[in-house]
């Protein structure tokens, strides 16, 4: 049974998550985005704070907080801007929670401690720049070469691609093989051969990095390999389930954002001599903007709470990615024509949630993609095999 009702430690981090916020970001979050400046700063007050480890078990350096917590987090931080739950995505969804469900005892000691501690920042490398959504086409190559494998090729759209110390990068060892040929490997920045650079101009998300990965003969122990040779696209896929839940639960904060910025100002605006929220069709903006945010936070939470049972939950996530990210976008656009022409500049923040509105349904799989996916589930055309799910990171009630 789904038990609706957060628990006391579910609403302290509900609130210490807003309480930073509103501290540390939202002070500094319109000059961060002009300038499009990364102050790698907030990030580390993140991890003392003890987020970036929130779902990460104590015994690996985390919080061992359960994946609605995890949930409250991501919402928050994106309530306040996206950049700042892109790193929830990447650092903890798609890196440390995939090396707590795959990688080997050495591999979390070495890498997913200090990750979880907020010692060092990670972030995950499979986008290529002719591989988006056909994952399973990597043009990136590994080679074996006694204690050590050797990697070519490039990524892009990375997020914190020139700032991470760690990376969890998939390549192919054998082309002909396909999916089948994908292996994951851990590379640390330090490794000979590796190299980034940022991406500039991009349309939102500007208080974040993004960015280029380059393996040019690029030198990995074969320690550094995550499973076996050939379990990369299995590997990878689980990661976005984890990925995709935190997109999911961010898309709701960013709703949240437009909503409580457009409740303010149809306060504020008058026109025809009363508040413009006394007009029909701007209440009916504002409802739908509630309903939705209703209907998406519920949808993230029954993911949650599969993955709180250790249950296997592609389907629920990628509806929950699916509908409140799509409802996301439709909020940031009313929330400017609820603004009117002030909506069109800079000097309210709802310019800002349209730029990061529109990432979210492309990263973490297109719109289109879902949409494929939850058909193939209704026509019978897809099925969840079982895979080695993480066990829940806590212990007892939550």
């Amino acid at each position: 049974m789904i038990d609706l009702e957060l628990t006391d430690a579910q609403r302290e981090v509900q609130r210490t998550a807003r309480a930073f916020a509103e501290r540390e970001i939202l002070p500094r979050i319109a000059e961060l985005d002009s300038t499009a400046t990364y102050d790698r700063s907030l990030f580390e007050k993140m991890g003392a704070e003890g987020f970036l480890g929130l779902p990460i078990p104590e015994a690996y350096g985390g919080a061992g907080m359960d994946y609605i917590a995890f949930a409250l987090l991501c919402e928050e931080m994106e309530r306040a801007d996206t950049a700042f739950r892109v790193v929830y995505s990447v650092h903890t969804g798609l890196n440390s929670l995939t090396l707590l469900q795959w990688g080997n005892e050495d591999q979390k000691q070495r890498y997913l401690v200090p990750q979880a501690r907020g010692e060092k920042l990670a972030t995950f490398g499979l986008t290529e720049p002719g591989v988006g959504s056909d994952a399973g086409n990597l043009s990136t190559t590994a080679r074996r070469d006694g204690d050590r494998y050797i990697l070519n090729g490039s990524k892009i759209w990375i997020s914190l691609a020139d700032v991470a110390d760690n990376f969890l990068v998939f390549a192919t060892v054998d082309k002909s093989k396909g999916h089948k040929g994908i292996t994951a490997f851990i590379v640390e920045r330090s490794f000979p051969g590796f190299s980034s650079d940022s991406l500039h101009g991009k349309l939102g998300v500007r208080a974040g990095n993004t960015g280029i990965l380059y393996f040019d003969n690029c030198e990995v122990p074969v320690a550094n390999r995550v499973g076996e040779e050939g379990e990369g696209f299995t590997i990878a896929m689980s990661a976005i389930d984890q990925g995709r839940y935190t997109v999911g639960a961010g898309a709701v904060g960013l709703a949240v954002a437009c909503l409580d910025a457009s409740l303010k100002y149809a306060h504020e605006r008058k026109a025809f001599g009363e508040e413009i929220g006394r007009h029909q069709l701007v209440k009916q903006m504002l409802a739908n903007m509630h309903a939705g945010i209703e209907a998406g936070r519920l949808l993230v939470w029954k993911a949650g709470w599969k993955k709180n049972a250790g249950e296997r939950n592609t389907r629920e996530t990628s509806l929950a990615k699916w509908f409140a990210t799509d409802h996301a976008v439709q909020c940031a656009l009313d929330a400017v024509q609820i603004h009117g022409a002030y909506g069109y500049s800079a000097d309210y923040p709802v310019e800002r949630y349209l730029r990061n509105s529109k990432g979210s349904v492309i990263y973490e799989g297109t719109d289109q993609i879902h949409t494929l996916v939850q058909a193939d589930y209704l026509l019978g055309y897809r099925r969840d095999h079982q895979l080695r799910m993480p066990q829940p990171p806590f212990e007892g009630e939550m």
